[in-house]
């Protein structure tokens, strides 16, 4: 086993050290096994490598979806920070990034502004928005700024027949990259992809982090979220070492799986904190398809009420507020535990309160609470964003009281002006002009 992985530490270095324009290596780094195993490797060929050298950038790059576990999140962060002061204290090029997806794309201000549906395997909008996206974007930067750019990846074949078919379909025989399958002028390279799950643990196991982190948490994370045995092979470097193997992890919020294992092993073993996270998944699977939840039209105003009479638009704003209330009052019980864990960010909350405030005209419907009135009532708290709603209603009035002649010059404007406010809230003026234009050709028609 030292043999094999001897050898791809010294690839690594052969493939560091060639001479070609040094196109910067990006590791998508989840915190997991396989990335925590090939970034190992990697800085163990780098540290053999002379200072004077070291001149290719690494890039460990970290897509945080802002709904993962919240367990894995805060170990992530934390190794996050060890990685960057082990970087800088040992002169390793390494830097570390984070992307996040824009706030026009997060989970809940689609789910609970927009009105979307809970993805499943027929309509997931999630993974583009909340993974490609950003992480395509800091792919774009890069490949901008040095030309091309290598993607070093740690999937491996003997993860399933699947992956191991990708592997040999996207690879060239007698080479060590190939083209990415999307982006233009990026690489990919797979230093790790012939290993076996048990030589995994036994580099996660037996050798020590470069950069200073205590692997038997990362272990123990995946010991705990073990929920069936098939999932922990017999992967032991001595006998104090319970087996463990192919556990997943990613957001909590998931509702394409039908059961999240790993979330539920986690309460089972005592973490039972995490259970209003498990209970919320499960009532937004629960509830996703119940026609009285939908509005019989899509965002782009199509019929969709089936042949059996039910509802399968967008959700309706009751339910919206509901979902709301629920995912805040999960936040509160969650941070009587553990007070740093944020399930919605401030700038969603705003975010969403602007999106309902545009809905309700544009689709004619009606909230009966604000969100600020809901984060009041559940945090006993009085926070302030019915001054930028009692704004936009002065603005309404003023509007109507100009357009008593042609009313609906009056629907015209006020759309304009919410289409308009929603894209500059979201800094998303992308696709304001193909927007504007609709509006415009539906009142004049």
């Amino acid at each position: 086993m030292s043999i094999r992985i001897k050898y791809i530490i010294s690839e690594l270095k052969d493939q560091y050290l060639i001479e070609d324009n040094l196109r910067p290596w990006i590791i998508g780094f989840s915190g997991g096994k396989d990335s925590t195993v090939l970034l190992q490797l990697v800085w163990l060929a780098i540290s053999e490598i002379p200072l004077e050298y070291r001149k290719r950038e690494v890039h460990v790059v970290c897509n945080d979806t802002l709904v993962e576990n919240p367990i894995i999140q805060s170990y992530v962060y934390g190794v996050l920070s060890k990685i960057k002061e082990a970087a800088a204290s040992m002169s390793m090029p390494i830097r570390v990034e984070t992307t996040i997806p824009r706030l026009e794309d997060t989970f809940w201000v689609n789910i609970i502004g927009r009105g979307y549906p809970v993805p499943n395997n027929s309509f997931r909008w999630c993974t583009d928005k909340m993974k490609i996206k950003p992480t395509s974007r800091f792919l774009t930067d890069k490949v901008a700024e040095n030309g091309e750019a290598i993607i070093l990846i740690g999937t491996r074949s003997s993860e399933s027949a699947n992956r191991a078919k990708s592997i040999k379909k996207h690879e060239i025989r007698g080479k060590r990259l190939t083209k990415h399958p999307h982006n233009p002028n990026t690489f990919v390279y797979s230093p790790i992809k012939e290993l076996m799950l048990e030589e995994v643990w036994y580099i996660i196991n037996t050798m020590t982090s470069p950069w200073g982190a205590d692997n038997s948490k990362l272990f123990q994370i995946y010991l705990d979220a073990s929920a069936d045995d098939y999932e922990c092979p017999t992967v032991v470097t001595d006998k104090s070492h319970s087996s463990c193997g192919q556990s997943r992890f990613g957001c909590w919020t998931c509702t394409v799986v039908k059961e999240d294992k790993s979330l539920s092993a986690l309460v089972n073993k005592g973490q039972s904190w995490l259970k209003p996270l498990l209970d919320l998944r499960q009532s937004m699977i629960d509830e996703r398809n119940i026609s009285k939840n939908r509005l019989p039209i899509r965002r782009n105003l199509q019929n969709a009420v089936n042949s059996d009479g039910d509802n399968l638009g967008t959700y309706e704003p009751e339910y919206r507020i509901k979902l709301l209330k629920q995912v805040l009052n999960a936040q509160r019980v969650v941070q009587n535990e553990k007070p740093e864990t944020t399930l919605i960010t401030n700038q969603e909350l705003v975010a969403i309160q602007v999106i309902w405030h545009r809905d309700a005209a544009y689709y004619n419907i009606k909230f009966s609470e604000t969100v600020s009135q809901i984060y009041n009532k559940i945090y006993d708290k009085e926070i302030e964003m019915e001054k930028h709603a009692e704004k936009i209603q002065r603005e309404i009035d003023l509007l109507k009281s100009v357009c008593t002649d042609e009313p609906s010059d009056f629907d015209l404007i006020n759309e304009l002006l919410a289409l308009q406010r929603n894209k500059a809230l979201l800094n998303r003026k992308r696709g304001l002009k193909e927007d504007i234009e609709r509006v415009i050709e539906k009142y004049l028609n």
